[in-house]
């Protein structure tokens, strides 16, 4: 994360070397914890990391430039759709990240195969300019499916200073005219955003509660369906591992962590077909990487990452 954004972990020592090293046991040599899938019901596209935004703490680095993980096409979302099916696999909530998902060309063909297989279809977008090419085609599909598609927006703050810090010069208001125009045409919308770390989350709610008053968005802060707020992420902050014994201590189950119910599939640039990332948080790093199929990547997930510490077991967050 760059230091200058002003969602950096405050007052946190470099992350010790030591740690996050070895799948099976931590740096004190204790037994690692690990996330049984139980069952997957939500899959996770990444579209391509391609964005029009480059803000200064994406845990994806998505740009303008990054096309580290490419575009995704009909035919390669319909196969892992296939597979759902022909396994009957309980999964009941399909959705797409990115990069931003509205520059991929095929996106509103995926979408528009997504709903008509029943999946409720969740999309995160910026709603900027690459989301409003797409409005006649977007109220098509909000007029024949209605709330199974859900837009989440990501707000990085309630004031305008704040989420531009991060997301660059003129993208605040272009934000909340694509809110608007979605809230405005009945559109089923979700907001996703932080907190600093000196502000509470009391405090973080209290001003969000305020802009969507101020711009009459019907969101619910008390639906984590309709606001969602997440926890800093940082992989160079220091953070405690996560033993086998932490769940007992922290009153925590494995069960409870996006890991057991949730995969991403993406494609990396030169592969020859997607694979299944065991996280939404980590599509490149090797060790997360769980194989080419869904069946394949049904397996544990050994908690070896600093954002599985910070983000899901210590900061109780889900994508979902």
């Amino acid at each position: 994360m760059d230091s200058t954004s002003p969602f950096a972990v405050a007052d946190a020592p470099p992350l010790d070397p030591a740690k996050f090293r070895d799948p099976q046991v931590t740096a004190k040599g204790e037994p690692r914890a690990s996330v049984a899938m139980t069952a997957l019901e939500t899959l996770w596209f990444n579209t391509g990391t391609l964005c029009n935004l480059a803000c200064k703490s994406c845990y994806i680095e998505s740009s303008p430039r990054n096309d580290a993980l490419v575009y995704l096409t009909l035919a390669e979302v319909t196969a892992y759709l296939d597979e759902i099916t022909d396994a009957k696999l309980p999964t009941r909530e399909i959705a797409f990240t990115g990069g931003e998902p509205f520059m991929n060309p095929d996106i509103i063909a995926i979408l528009e195969l997504s709903l008509s297989r029943g999946f409720p279809t969740l999309v995160l977008s910026n709603a900027m300019r690459p989301m409003r090419r797409h409005e006649g085609a977007l109220l098509a599909l909000n007029a024949q499916y209605g709330r199974q598609l859900t837009i989440r927006v990501s707000l990085d703050h309630y004031s305008q200073a704040v989420h531009e810090a991060e997301r660059g010069g003129n993208s605040w208001d272009r934000a909340i005219s694509g809110l608007q125009w979605l809230a405005g045409n009945g559109f089923a919308i979700a907001v996703a955003g932080r907190h600093l770390a000196h502000e509470s989350d009391a405090e973080a709610r209290a001003g969000f509660a305020g802009l969507f008053a101020q711009h009459r968005l019907p969101i619910d802060l008390t639906d984590p369906q309709s606001f969602v707020m997440f926890p800093e992420m940082d992989a160079t902050a220091d953070i405690a591992e996560i033993s086998t014994g932490c769940w007992d201590i922290l009153g925590k189950s494995p069960d409870e962590m996006m890991c057991a119910t949730s995969r991403m599939v993406v494609k990396h640039k030169g592969a020859d077909r997607p694979t299944v990332a065991a996280c939404t948080l980590l599509p490149y790093d090797p060790g997360f990487d769980l194989g080419a199929t869904l069946a394949q990547a049904s397996r544990s997930v050994s908690l070896n990452h600093p954002h599985c510490a910070r983000f899901c077991v210590l900061g109780g967050a889900s994508c979902s």
